[in-house]
């Protein structure tokens, strides 16, 4: 929904990269869904909270950014749990280094707003 938000607002190269980053996404689930069933685990579905939506693709950076670095925090945690399990455990570290390329990304792009300024990097992005 992000990515189409973007999209409407004129921003098409982001729409472009998060419409690739929720496929992504959507790929690791499935791979993780699929390892939890061949483990003979149980699948279970919770309510979450709803995730807020952003008008302001500066505003959605910054707080996607501060989503990566506590995902990444946790994974590592998770990772611990894990290693005795080799298979999920390499199945892990790519999601990690997928995780941490995109909060590269983030941070990246929130030093070039710092560095050109918000409009010329919107304008980046729109084009």
């Amino acid at each position: 929904m992000q990515a189409k938000i973007f999209g409407s607002l004129g921003f098409k190269k982001l729409e472009a990269k998060y419409l690739e980053h929720a496929k992504e996404e959507g790929e690791f689930v499935d791979q993780f869904i699929d390892r939890l069933l061949d483990s003979g685990g149980e699948l279970k579905q919770e309510a979450v909270e709803a995730q807020t939506l952003y008008n302001d693709p500066i505003e959605f950076l910054k707080a996607d950014y501060n989503v990566s670095v506590n995902g990444i925090e946790l994974l590592r945690k998770c990772m611990d749990g894990i290693k005795d399990d080799i298979t999920t455990f390499d199945m892990m570290k790519v999601y990690l280094k997928d995780e941490e390329d995109d909060m590269y990304w983030s941070e990246e792009q929130l030093g070039l707003i710092e560095l050109i300024g918000a409009k010329p990097w919107l304008i980046k992005t729109a084009l």
